[in-house]
């Protein structure tokens, strides 16, 4: 029996509803028996069972960000899409609040496929998956498991499995480094639990250093400003319970990428900070269906919601292809 979600009926998006596009709001399970919200975009007029897209990202995002714009734009383009949120996330289910698990989050596009085969009006054998950011890594994690998911796009992709691991441009890649990194986090579930609470760690932070790498400045510029931000976004407030990370430092995802046989189109900005996360991946994956796209002088948030800068004309060709 699935959990009772307060779904909010107003359209709080940051950006404008197409009139192009009918709109609903839906639940859903996955297997670990919690209640996902989503987002259902259907082209109006649609006569025909369709092709589907079930679309998440970025991680510590919602679905009123980044991954509604790509369902909403796909679905003007002919596809019935799904923006969901992930377990433990925005309008989604799941306790305690603001934790991510390699395990269960790839669960949850699994999750998406099935209750887009179940509709009336889609074509079973013509589902996809659009993965943004962290959720790009999971994307391709649930590709390498899911035989009817029939093509992957990952746009800005990054492995967050690595960055706990190793850091960001592998900068805490030792053994000694990840040592500290367990013991600081192992400590931390102690005092958790004799707190009776989570501390949360991650998100943006506020206020901005004056020393800040660019690529904190580039989140900021999106999750701080009325661009990206969103009552609901982890990422626009206080971040995640901070000892998640203990399990995806622990348990890497993408280790049977190169044995995905469906389509993979994976979409990079050239000046993104995670670039070398997608080449790195890109570089596992087999068959002549996988193509890298670099987006020249794009940086990471511009594949956000920059629709100028965000490929659709390549993403519904590469779905048009392979989605039929």
């Amino acid at each position: 029996m699935e959990e009772q979600l307060n779904l909010t009926q107003e359209w709080d998006k940051t950006f404008p509803q197409s009139p192009s596009v009918n709109h609903r709001k839906v639940t859903f399970h996955n297997r670990y028996g919690i209640t996902l919200a989503g987002d259902l975009y259907t082209p109006k007029n649609a006569a025909q069972k369709l092709p589907a897209i079930a679309v998440c990202g970025p991680f510590g995002a919602v679905k009123e960000q980044s991954s509604g714009l790509y369902a909403q734009t796909m679905a003007e383009r002919g596809f019935l899409t799904l923006a969901f949120d992930p377990s433990f996330t925005g309008e989604s289910g799941g306790m305690p609040r603001y934790v991510a698990s390699p395990d269960i989050n790839t669960e949850d596009f699994q999750a998406a496929v099935d209750f887009l085969s179940a509709q009336d009006n889609v074509d079973p054998e013509q589902i996809g998956i659009i993965g943004i950011c962290g959720w790009g890594g999971m994307a391709l994690n649930a590709a390498a498991i899911d035989t009817r998911i029939k093509a992957t796009v990952t746009a800005t992709m990054y492995d967050m499995t690595r960055v706990n691991a190793k850091g960001y441009f592998d900068a805490e890649d030792s053994e000694q480094a990840r040592q500290e990194k367990r013991k600081a986090l192992n400590a931390q579930r102690t005092l958790d639990y004799k707190n009776g609470t989570y501390v949360r760690a991650g998100g943006v932070v506020d206020p901005l250093p004056e020393d800040a790498p660019f690529f904190v400045k580039d989140y900021y510029d999106y999750y701080k400003t009325k661009r990206g931000y969103h009552v609901r976004s982890l990422n626009s407030n206080d971040g995640w319970n901070v000892t998640s990370s203990l399990s995806f430092l622990n348990m890497p995802i993408l280790q049977y990428s190169q044995e995905i046989r469906s389509a993979v189109l994976m979409i990079h900005g050239e000046k993104a900070h995670s670039c070398y996360f997608s080449k790195d991946a890109f570089q596992k994956l087999t068959g002549d269906n996988k193509e890298l796209l670099i987006i020249p002088g794009a940086v990471h948030t511009d594949l956000y919601d920059r629709k100028d800068i965000i490929p659709f004309d390549k993403m519904e060709s590469f779905f048009r292809q392979y989605l039929r």
